[in-house]
């Protein structure tokens, strides 16, 4: 389509209606539905498309201004009629929002509409306007071509409506993942306080159970100590009075051996003043039988090993005493106990000094409320066992160092470089009879013994060992003795 349309002056009237007939037949066969008006609105032109597109028959339009007629229920102008009046005010009336100004052709206007009138269900057009002139630019018309877009604006609505649609749901499930995000933080948040509060309990149920298991062991071997306790108790009573005879009746045999030898060195020097050579004969013959000069060596040492037997025996009967009973009788005082452990040291001297030197390290700690004697008893305890956990030709070390805990218990080491304890036997290490010792060199009372005395002053006994660097055992007793209900009660 063009904007102006300028044919060439016609020479005659022929050659005039020639060029009248190919514009009409070529606005009948131009595919694109147009017609066209005169400066007095009325149709001049209407083609088949416009037929097929409008349903309105060219016989009914051309020559009419009843154009109207197939776009709209009630006259009004069209956007061609509009280009002849060239009123401003008439486009934005009718066409507000809806024209522009076309892009290809001058002095042209284009707009797109919604036709309910048009076919069963209405079209949308794109509609193009734009003047026609003669040959000295005098407006002599407009033409007007329509473009049937409703397939365009069907599918742009569908995709708009799709597109709005999926907007829709996007924005549902941005705000359905936004709370789901949120409820994944908040249970997240919640699992890991509820994981740091189960680990904080597993701590916590730990630590009891290794207190429970503690306190078990400790019951067992309080338990074990109550029992052997009142055993030890009997057996120490039914041993201690036959040794006492044993040992009292060993003195005087040793006195009436003596007097024997006595008598037989007499008789020795008589044996030459004897008159009768056969009873001579004889006396020399029984003693070189006996071997005389050997019993005279032998019986002494024989009895002075004896009598280690029987004095280790009553060692042994009085640590079954102490065990079952150690100083029932004494009664609780407030005690020095480094003057204590210096005593005992003292005690111990001969026992420990070509074993290993003793180093005290002394923190400042107060008196503690105790059984001195008992204490002194565990001390001496573990340090004969720290110098027999020594061995080798080179002396060793022992360390006794205390220390305050708290301000209601101190504690009492007693550390050596020995040999060590190892695994198996740790277990055992308090349990009555049982020793590491080679036989003869214990009874395995010493830290059983210890172990009844530290309990009774509601104490405790610490080891820390190592095979082969050595062994560390820790006293904490209290301060303070505290007084069982039973027995404040009574």
């Amino acid at each position: 389509m063009t904007a102006q349309f300028k044919p060439a002056p016609p020479d005659d009237d022929s050659e005039r209606q020639s060029g009248a007939i190919a514009l009409s037949e070529f606005f009948d066969g131009h595919p694109v539905a147009t017609f066209a008006i005169d400066t007095k609105h009325v149709i001049t032109h209407w083609n088949r498309a416009c037929e097929q597109l409008l349903g309105w028959s060219k016989g009914a339009m051309v020559g009419t201004s009843n154009h109207w007629q197939a776009f709209y229920p009630k006259a009004r102008p069209l956007l061609a009629d509009l280009v002849i009046s060239g009123e401003q005010v008439e486009f934005d009336r009718y066409y507000e929002g809806k024209y522009d100004n076309s892009s290809l052709i001058p002095d042209a206007f284009e707009a797109e509409d919604f036709f309910p009138n048009i076919g069963k269900s209405g079209h949308w057009l794109h509609f193009t306007a734009a003047p026609l002139r003669d040959h000295g630019g005098r407006l002599v018309g407009a033409i007007e071509t329509l473009l049937d877009v409703t397939e365009r604006r069907v599918a742009e609505n569908a995709l708009r409506r799709a597109h709005d649609n999926l907007e829709h749901v996007v924005e549902k499930r941005t705000a359905q993942l936004a709370e789901v995000n949120e409820r994944l933080e908040d249970d997240i948040r919640a699992r890991q306080l509820a994981d740091a509060e189960l680990r904080r309990r597993n701590i916590e149920l730990t630590e009891l159970n290794d207190q429970l298991s503690m306190a078990q062991q400790q019951l067992v071997q309080s338990e074990k100590l109550a029992s052997i306790g009142q055993l030890a108790a009997g057996v120490a009573h039914e041993i201690n009075n036959p040794i006492g005879y044993i040992f009292s009746n060993f003195g005087t045999l040793q006195t009436y051996l003596a007097q024997l030898f006595d008598m037989l060195d007499v008789y020795q020097q008589a044996e030459a003043s004897v008159a009768d050579p056969d009873m001579a004969a004889r006396l020399r013959a029984m003693r070189e039988d006996i071997d005389l000069g050997f019993l005279r060596e032998d019986i002494p040492a024989l009895m002075s090993e004896s009598k280690e037997g029987i004095v280790r025996v009553r060692h042994i009967v009085q640590d079954l005493k102490d065990f079952s009973r150690v100083d029932a009788n004494q009664e609780w005082a407030w005690a020095d106990l480094h003057q204590g452990i210096d005593s005992t040291l003292n005690i111990v001297a001969n026992e420990v000094k070509y074993k290993a030197e003793v180093v005290k390290q002394y923190g400042d700690i107060p008196d503690i409320e105790c059984l001195p004697l008992q204490i002194n008893q565990v001390v001496m305890n573990l340090v004969v066992n720290a110098a027999h956990a020594i061995a080798g030709p080179e002396r060793g070390r022992i360390a006794v160092r205390t220390g305050v805990l708290d301000a209601e218990q101190v504690w009492l080491e007693v550390e050596d470089n020995g040999s060590g304890i190892a695994p198996e036997a740790l277990k055992r290490i308090f349990d009555p009879f049982f020793t590491t010792k080679a036989v003869g060199k214990g009874t395995g009372l010493g830290l059983s013994l210890a172990y009844g005395i530290v309990q009774k002053h509601a104490g405790r006994i610490e080891v820390d060992t190592e095979l082969g660097r050595g062994t560390r055992f820790r006293v904490v007793l209290p301060v303070r003795h505290s007084v069982p209900e039973q027995e404040a009660g009574a």
